[in-house]
């Protein structure tokens, strides 16, 4: 298992091949300050090239999931009279990396919301896999109330709700709960209850521990490729994929376990 860096707004759980992450900011309902990205994005990079760790679930402590990015940090370090341009620039980008290392993640990653999930809040939970949501979950794109735009997190917004869906709650800051959720589709669960949401994650952990680590990795790779890949490019990335897939030792492994009618060495119960 992956050596995970210290953090102080972040709790990380870390067992039976699996990551979980607790946002754990109460004092500003777990919003995205500078600390807390990047205390996320060093525990991202250490994981990544971990092939023993199957997946990652993002949670939130204090019955919020994420208030979205740290306003009165904005104002104090972007308003300010010794900030500008060049600081808000560096800032977003800085946003868009944690965004993109979240959506480009190998491992399987898992989205539990209870409480609020808002602006940049919301973005993360359209970078996962898999998505449940409690049905009194709340959610808005609230930036342009704030006279901002909800740049970075747009890209997975509309990956996730489609381009339509998106444009009417970017331009309406339009608030829905978890039982909307689910209609839109940014839910593939919804729970009755926080018991709900484990229940559920429960299962997905156990279908996850049964895939070959290696082959989910390539297929979300793959996956990603499709929207920005000409047809005769996706289909030459494809192959490539499904080569390198399919003579690993992974690959064989699997091939001869189903052959042989017996479970490959990677398929183990989910605690």
């Amino acid at each position: 298992m992956a050596n995970l860096p210290n953090a102080k707004k972040l709790i990380l759980d870390q067992r039976d091949g699996w990551l979980t992450i607790w946002f754990n900011s109460p004092e500003n309902r777990n919003a995205l300050s500078g600390v807390l990205t990047g205390e996320l994005r060093a525990v991202l990079d250490a994981v990544r090239d971990d092939r023993t760790l199957r997946g990652v679930t993002f949670r939130g402590k204090g019955g919020v999931f994420c208030a979205g990015g740290d306003l009165k940090g904005f104002k104090s370090g972007l308003q300010g009279p010794r900030s500008g341009h060049a600081e808000a620039v560096a800032l977003s980008r800085a946003a868009g990396g944690m965004f993109a290392a979240i959506d480009t993640l190998p491992q399987v990653v898992v989205m539990l919301v209870e409480g609020a999930a808002m602006a940049g809040g919301l973005g993360i939970v359209c970078c996962g896999d898999v998505v449940a949501v409690t049905r009194e979950a709340k959610f808005a794109l609230t930036e342009t109330l704030l006279g901002i735009a909800p740049a970075q997190i747009a890209p997975y917004v509309a990956q996730r709700l489609g381009l339509t869906t998106s444009r009417r709650l970017m331009l309406t800051a339009a608030r829905f709960d978890g039982e909307e959720a689910g209609r839109i589709g940014l839910a593939d669960h919804v729970a009755d209850h926080v018991a709900g949401l484990d229940a559920f994650e429960q299962d997905i952990r156990r279908q996850v521990m049964l895939c070959a680590p290696g082959a989910n990795a390539m297929t979300k790779k793959i996956l990603l490729a499709t929207p920005r890949l000409e047809r005769e490019s996706m289909i030459e990335f494809a192959a490539e994929g499904f080569a390198q897939c399919m003579l690993s030792d992974e690959g064989r492994e699997g091939v001869s376990a189903f052959v042989e009618k017996r479970k490959p060495i990677w398929a183990r119960p989910a605690s």
